[in-house]
């Protein structure tokens, strides 16, 4: 028998009572979305800057996304890859076009993605570069986010990710995140086949490299022979005020790595693209997914991609992006608990202290919340601040005002 939730308090009773103990979300129990707002099981409307870590740029329950997940499920949802649907040669051959690849590999998260292209990478240094056998070397920077599968966790700097969980898989050198010295020591290393970035660090904290860093680590690439491999997943589709973040420096990685946004929230869809010369080294029983690639991923994957260029999205997360970090950059200016603002696009982060270990972060989201607004900390003391990209200037203004009043308070 379903239970039915009737209150806030009923719904986390029982996630802590039958759910693992993974995450620690803050006390809000959501039901329904719709745009930029979201509502809580007592009916209380906030407006949402987080966007599911931009899954939702395009709003929640987009209504032409939903009208196509809903068409689609009537019709084909999933039949594995053991036969072709009418729906993935499509959608290949779309976002193929769309971002200037010859091929792409459907997933569904976007750690199954990440881990796609390191298997595209290796195989690629054994096959092309002729690195000796089970010496490969993938280059990966400090801080960095792609995951927490036990081969992405390999690559990671950050404690919660690894403590408790080795041992870790061989292969992966860690460098400083935005020092184009130390990429060019790294990837001097003959054993190295890829460099493996996000052109923005979102997960840590929203870290935006020195303008020039993106284009010197394709240059290097180039320089070494090594693949340059950028995880786009939080980032692209319109995040940063370009459809993807590398397109501010004009760099275009060997192997481009985007889910999250794919699918407007609608369903997890991750996708891989890279040129022939990389895509067909992998060969059939080599790699693969029993949902990468279904009917359902791949017709709602060209709606919300579709929505994003029809609605111009990047265009309006450039525009508002500027209003945004404007307001904080003033609201510095009336309290000493914001230290710091960044971002790009609708991409952004108010550093709150120096101190990881304090809660006011923590707080301050708590209050956020109780004033309608609902955003989440990373690391401690930093606050990503990241709205559906559909939202209007009215609308910023507004949660802006929220934020406002709400560090005032504290």
């Amino acid at each position: 028998m379903t239970t039915l939730v009737s209150s806030s308090h009923q719904a986390i009773e029982l996630e802590d009572r039958y759910g693992a103990h993974n995450y620690h979300p803050l006390p809000v129990v959501l039901t329904r979305g719709e745009g930029v707002f979201l509502w809580d099981v007592e009916g209380k409307r906030y407006f949402d800057f987080l966007s599911a870590y931009s899954a939702v740029n395009q709003g929640h329950c987009h209504p032409r996304i939903i009208q196509v997940l809903i068409d689609q499920a009537r019709e084909l949802t999933l039949t594995s890859r053991a036969f072709y649907n009418d729906k993935l040669g499509p959608a290949e051959k779309y976002v193929c076009e769309t971002f200037g690849y010859q091929k792409a590999l459907f997933m569904n998260s976007g750690a199954e993605a990440n881990e796609t292209a390191i298997k595209l990478a290796r195989k690629w240094g054994y096959t092309k570069k002729q690195i000796p056998e089970n010496q490969a070397v993938i280059v990966a920077a400090r801080r960095n986010f792609h995951g927490r599968t036990t081969t992405i966790i390999s690559a990671s700097t950050d404690p919660s990710a690894r403590a408790g969980f080795g041992p870790f898989m061989p292969g992966f050198e860690i460098v400083e995140y935005d020092s184009i010295v130390a990429l060019e020591q790294a990837l001097s290393n003959p054993n190295v086949c890829a460099l493996w970035l996000e052109p923005i660090q979102g997960e840590a904290g929203v870290y935006v490299p020195a303008e020039g860093y993106l284009k010197a680590a394709e240059q290097l690439c180039r320089k070494h022979n090594v693949l340059l491999m950028m995880d786009e997943i939080q980032t692209g589709i319109g995040r940063t005020g370009k459809m993807l973040a590398c397109n501010h420096e004009n760099v275009r990685p060997d192997i481009l790595i985007l889910g999250k946004a794919l699918s407007g929230g609608v369903l997890p869809v991750s996708v891989v693209l890279a040129d022939d010369e990389i895509m067909l080294l992998i060969q059939p029983g080599e790699h693969g997914s029993t949902f990468g690639g279904n009917p359902l991923a791949a017709a709602v994957c060209m709606a919300a991609l579709e929505v994003v260029k029809d609605e111009r999205l990047a265009e309006n997360a450039a525009r508002l992006g500027v209003v945004f970090r404007e307001r904080m950059a003033g609201l510095m200016h009336k309290t000493s608990l914001i230290q710091a603002v960044r971002g790009k696009g609708l991409l952004n982060a108010i550093v709150i202290n120096d101190d990881p270990q304090s809660d006011t972060a923590w707080k301050l989201c708590l209050r956020f919340a109780e004033n309608g607004l609902l955003a989440k900390p990373t690391h401690g003391n930093i606050v990503r601040l990241a709205p559906p990209l559909i939202i209007t200037s009215e609308q910023l203004h507004e949660g802006c005002d929220i934020i406002e009043k709400s560090v005032l308070e504290m």
